[in-house]
């Protein structure tokens, strides 16, 4: 039975711009999924692709990053769960030198690998389990989005090229 084109057309009532942002932000799924449907099944350019792809990518690991400190303000008073929590989380040890590189480039290549359980969302739990200094985790996992939203670009074009496409036999 075939459940994927249920799915896209119930998609297919959405702009196409929209429908990626969205598949993007989703936790495993992200832009490994997005930019083959936003290619192959809506026919949307490469470029235009990587890019909304990628945004849509990033953009929920931004707002993590950036909503974690606030709330933590907000949380913490009202509930000794929170407060002990957030306290474990935002409460980095000051770590300098090659450790902390090296953390952050395994943070990178994790975002970059195309390949299930791997990506941004999980490369930001990492990040905070790890209490890596989350300016520079963002950054990190910035770079392994755009390298893997660019091997999975090129991936795609030449899967669509090698075999007609996987959504538009």
């Amino acid at each position: 039975m075939d459940f994927v084109s249920p799915l896209l057309d119930f998609f297919s009532i959405f702009p196409a711009w929209f429908v990626v942002l969205m598949i993007s932000a989703v936790p495993i799924i992200e832009l490994r999924g997005s930019i083959p449907i936003a290619i192959d099944f809506f026919g949307m350019n490469p470029a235009a692709a990587f890019i909304l792809a990628a945004a849509g990518n990033i953009l929920p690991i931004f707002l993590l990053f950036s909503l974690l400190e606030p709330a933590s303000v907000f949380l913490s008073p009202k509930s000794p769960f929170f407060e002990k929590m957030f306290d474990r989380l935002l409460k980095r040890e000051e770590k300098q030198g090659r450790q902390e590189i090296f953390r952050n480039l395994a943070l990178a290549l994790f975002a970059a690998l195309p390949l299930p359980v791997t990506g941004a969302w999980i490369a930001a739990a990492a990040a905070i389990v790890l209490r890596l200094d989350l300016r520079y985790a963002f950054i990190s996992i910035f770079a392994g989005v755009i390298a893997a939203g660019i091997l999975v670009t090129l991936l795609t074009i030449w899967g669509v090229q090698m075999w007609g496409g996987v959504f538009n036999p």
